[in-house]
């Protein structure tokens, strides 16, 4: 039997800025059953521990769809979810070009992610948090360009599905802030890696994932801004590759941090 643990820790406030959230993942036993890697709009940086000793920093960026997964033999890791803007002063590459990629941290062209590759390696979760609150606030507030950094964060959060809120048209965001639609889609293309309307749809999703087990299909589809039920299905359908009642009826276990895959 397949034992895990996961942990929360808890995001210090000078990471704030940087880090949304930071998870720990230690397991014990034989391979897991098969899993599912769920579409996920962030970019994370993935300290983890093979079986055998060894030890990887990985970049993991954005997957815009689900892919599932036989049983595999797991690791102990810790994963920090980056947040919106924060790839290129910390990777030294736009999020765009990590979608669907799995790529060691000391291949990346950024200093900070060379350095972070060395510097994390053989640091306990508690540790890498640490040296990263220490570290880590310094090296990119020197490096970001904050001006994008904040629109790209507030067209994040217009495009969010939240209690009370549902992502609008995109030229109606690019109204809000001020900017063109270009500048909106090239803003999202260098700090979250997708489109604005394909962040949309992943968070949707997502969100869909999230409370299919505490509302009906109809009042789901309406709360998380899909014109009908119907549309909710197709948008499901897409990004899952399943219907929603088929993916609930077999529903598999989302993949841990560790489960990264190999890098490319």
């Amino acid at each position: 039997m397949n034992a895990r643990a996961e942990q929360a820790l808890p995001v210090p406030e000078a990471l704030g800025p940087w880090i949304t959230g930071i998870r720990t993942v230690s397991v014990a036993g034989p391979p897991e059953e098969a899993f599912v890697h769920l579409p996920d709009a962030v970019t994370k940086v993935v300290v983890r521990v093979a079986v055998t000793g060894h030890r990887d920093v990985l970049a993991v960026g954005p997957r815009v769809r689900a892919s599932y997964h036989d049983s595999k033999i797991l690791a102990s890791c810790v994963e920090l979810r980056l947040a919106p803007g924060t790839a290129r002063p910390l990777l030294g590459i736009p999020a765009a070009e990590l979608v669907g990629r799995v790529v060691p941290l000391g291949e990346l062209p950024g200093g900070t992610a060379r350095q972070l590759d060395h510097e994390l390696r053989w640091l306990t979760p508690e540790e890498t948090v640490s040296h990263l609150t220490d570290a880590l606030p310094e090296r990119l507030t020197a490096t970001a360009d904050r001006t994008r950094t904040e629109l790209v964060r507030a067209g994040v959060d217009a495009m969010s599905v939240r209690i009370g809120h549902v992502p609008g048209q995109v030229r109606e965001v690019a109204r809000e802030l001020a900017v063109s639609e270009r500048q909106l889609r090239n803003l999202f293309a260098e700090g979250v890696g997708l489109s604005p309307k394909h962040y949309a749809r992943i968070n949707r999703v997502r969100a869909v994932l999230t409370h299919a087990t505490t509302a009906p299909w109809a009042e789901l589809a309406a709360a998380t801004g899909y014109y009908d039920q119907s549309h909710m299905t197709s948008d499901f359908r897409a990004l899952m590759g399943v219907p929603p009642r088929s993916y609930f009826t077999g529903r598999l276990p989302a993949a841990t941090p560790c489960q990264a895959g190999p890098p490319t």
